[in-house]
């Protein structure tokens, strides 16, 4: 079986969009192999560089197997009569390409039909791929595109040549004007030549290789060898390891090197987190640091290119940074001139978002929900200064205003967090004071991803929170809510942080209040005339903060998905009492006795649903003068005891001795099950038993829904007697 290859060469590609664009090739490349029947023997890898997505699928059929179908045809008592065909029959034989005498008959639900076994045969690989990818080549997602030739043929950037293969055959395809050939592209500095393609597969990537192109794990690895060989001329030294830079890089270069360059040491009186960001966001640059993590004036840039022997590119890279140092330099400096305090009512003239108004009012709506938040904060026995909360969030946007921060955009927040530790925000305010703000200030855009750290402080995770909160609260009563893939106001990484904050803080936060309140600093505003008439802002928001919760239990601590659904149908208002529920019902769940108790609750649950449908009473409490059987009555005295104690520990959140004690009660409910009837004819027996059910469900589902675990056994008991 033959090896196909595919690789579409074009201008350079934006390095933070080959990742995500290889990716999609690769699964649309494997989604149509399958749909054709054409799926690999050996599987499907993907080579990308800043010029090149290629695919390579191992070991494809050269042709589709050719498939048997019956074909029903008329029915018989149509198709004969007296025993001859009719023009139906003939119709029909022709149309399946068959004599009537091969004609086959079935019988059907119907009657007798006619039927005709049809092999259609299996088109070749080669004119399958022709045909069907230029439209998946066309249907690439790319954040943007261009528009070079035909109106309707977009890429990311104009295609310059395309490579596609069977083994040594071209594959007639064509895209975008371009016809494929076996002709790939060299380095565009150290090979710039056409690379002849002898075949398919492991040829493939020795011809690149032969022309300075290597892989991306290739990259990675001689990147960071280059790094380490170049520091090694600063001793005690090493670069700091930063792997989205790194990334970035290799999707930059063909065949990487590194250069070692320096800049002056009175740069070093700047904070280290303008250094960094200079050299890291607007260079592409690593930073060098001693053994202690201290900053050094060194810096190392990773060339598409086999060296710099004579450095002239050092010369170039050091004039750049120097440029650019010099610039942050001037505005630090010139920033001081105006302190924070005098810049907090510039805000008045700085727009948050056009119909919310300016941040000088988004500063006055965080302080109140802050403010609010911290005095719940207090009452639950958490320390927590309200003084410095108001004074953080009264300068936490003043840095907007900053020429640094117009400069550097991606520093808004820790520029304020480094202005507030230099400046002198009030005659009286004591050193640790003020350096409690800044810090509040420079944490309360985090977390910025799901990798970033949350705000050091509990006051600097309160204004996070509320900060994120207003925006959110804000957009959603516009009815600006993230739709689909589309989230222009990233307010789910937003949600994403509240939660990971009040999470790893264990505030005693209910999302729902958060976002009441919230909403209310709008009120008798100039926004609120603006707010959507016929959104639900309270269902809307709480909807989709549990996704948010759910997002995080499953995909940011590892929680099993059936777990996660059954402790958020038992709430999820409270972020740190679901995670403490879902690390409860994780440990519990390999015992059978807890197993058997989600069995049970599937059961219970089906039960009351089919006697809600029928219409059938369930009595508002428990009589137990009513109950007959004894297995119904020891359930019955023992479920009062084991939901005081599930209630007792459930408020000291130690929730797996709780869920201990209501497995506790499986020997009681298999008997119940074992021994009584629930669906009986009379009422008020039946009433009672649908009762005790209930209350067994209601007490139970404080912790989770167990009727949301998947159980490995069958839930057998689901037929027998009810």
């Amino acid at each position: 079986m033959p090896d196909f290859l595919l690789e579409i060469g074009c201008e350079e590609i934006p390095a933070r969009m080959i990742d995500a664009a290889s990716l999609e090739l690769r699964q649309r490349v494997h989604k149509l192999l399958d749909r054709e029947r054409l799926l690999p023997a050996g599987g499907v890898s993907v080579l990308d560089t800043p010029r090149r997505l290629a695919v390579l699928a191992s070991s494809i059929p050269a042709a589709q197997p050719d498939v048997t179908e019956q074909v029903p045809g008329p029915a018989v008592s149509v198709a004969f009569k007296d025993g001859q065909p009719t023009p139906a029959a003939h119709a029909f034989a022709k149309k399946a390409g068959i004599d009537i005498s091969q004609l086959d008959r079935i019988n059907t639900p119907k009657g007798e039909y006619l039927a005709a076994k049809i092999t259609k045969k299996g088109r070749a690989a080669a004119a399958i791929l022709a045909e069907f990818l230029p439209k998946e080549i066309a249907s690439i997602y790319w954040p943007k595109n261009m528009y070079w030739r035909k109106p309707g043929e977009r890429f990311v950037r104009p295609v310059r040549w395309l490579v596609a293969m069977l083994d040594e055959a071209v594959v007639p395809l064509e895209f975008d004007g371009i016809r494929a050939s076996d002709q790939s592209r060299g380095h565009r500095i150290l090979a710039n030549r056409p690379v002849s393609i002898p075949r398919a597969g492991a040829s493939y990537v020795e011809a690149l290789q032969n022309a300075k192109i290597l892989s991306r794990d290739q990259r990675e690895k001689q990147i960071r060898q280059a790094l380490d060989v170049a520091t090694r001329n600063v001793a005690g030294a090493r670069w700091r390891e930063d792997q989205p830079l790194l990334d970035s890089v290799v999707n930059l270069t063909e065949w990487p090197s590194a250069i070692l360059g320096n800049f002056d040491p009175e740069f070093l009186e700047l904070p280290e987190e303008v250094l960094v960001t200079v050299m890291r966001d607007h260079q592409k640059y690593f930073a060098i640091e001693d053994s202690g993590g201290k900053l050094l004036p060194y810096f190392l840039a990773v060339l598409n290119t086999d060296g710099d022997p004579a450095g002239v590119i050092r010369h170039g890279h050091e004039r750049v940074l120097r440029a650019r140092f010099n610039d942050a330099r001037f505005f630090w400096q010139t920033d001081q001139k105006h302190p924070l305090r005098e810049r907090s009512l510039w805000l008045k003239n700085v727009t948050f978002q056009k119909d919310l108004g300016s941040y000088y009012e988004k500063v006055l709506r965080v302080q109140r929900v802050a403010s609010w938040m911290c005095e719940i904060i207090r009452q639950k026995g958490i320390a927590v200064r309200p003084g410095v909360v108001h004074k953080a969030g009264c300068l936490s946007k003043a840095d907007l205003t900053t020429e640094l921060v117009k400069e550097f955009t991606e520093l808004q927040g820790i520029v304020g967090g480094l202005y507030a530790r230099v400046q002198q925000l009030d005659p009286d305010l004591p050193d640790a004071t003020r350096l409690a703000i800044a810090d509040a200030i420079y944490d309360h855009y985090k977390p910025e991803s799901v990798e970033d750290s949350v705000p050091r402080t509990t006051e600097g995770a309160v204004l996070s929170i509320a900060d994120k909160a207003d925006s959110i609260a804000g957009m959603f009563a516009l009815g600006l809510q993230p739709s689909g893939s589309k989230d222009p106001f990233a307010l789910r990484r937003q949600a994403n942080g509240i939660i990971r904050t009040v999470a790893e803080h264990k505030l005693p936060i209910g999302l729902t209040q958060l976002f009441a309140d919230a909403r209310e600093t709008y009120r008798g505003s100039a926004a609120e005339k603006k707010f959507s008439v016929t959104l639900d802002y309270i269902q809307t928001v709480k909807h989709f903060l549990r996704e948010r919760l759910e997002f995080y239990l499953r995909d940011v601590l590892g929680f099993k998905y059936d777990v996660v659904g059954a402790v958020l149908a038992a709430g999820s208002d409270d972020v740190v009492d679901a995670v403490a529920r879902a690390r409860a019902v994780t440990l519990v769940r390999p015992s059978p006795d807890f197993e058997s108790i989600s069995i049970s609750c599937k059961r219970m649950k089906n039960i009351l649903r089919q006697a809600h449908e029928a219409g059938k009473e369930v009595a508002t409490g428990v009589d137990f003068e009513a109950l007959q059987e004894p297995a119904e009555k020891e359930l019955a005295l023992q479920v009062p005891r084991a939901a005081s104690a599930i209630a007792q520990l459930s408020d000291q959140r130690d929730y797996q001795q709780a869920l201990l004690e209501v497995s506790r009660l499986r020997p009681a409910i298999d008997h119940f099950f074992d021994s009584v009837m629930v669906m009986v004819d009379d009422d008020r027996l039946r009433s009672n038993r649908l009762a005790l059910l209930q209350t067994l469900l209601k007490e139970f589902s404080t912790i989770a829904d167990f009727s949301e675990i998947v159980t490995e056994g069958k839930d057998s008991k689901e037929s027998s007697k009810q």
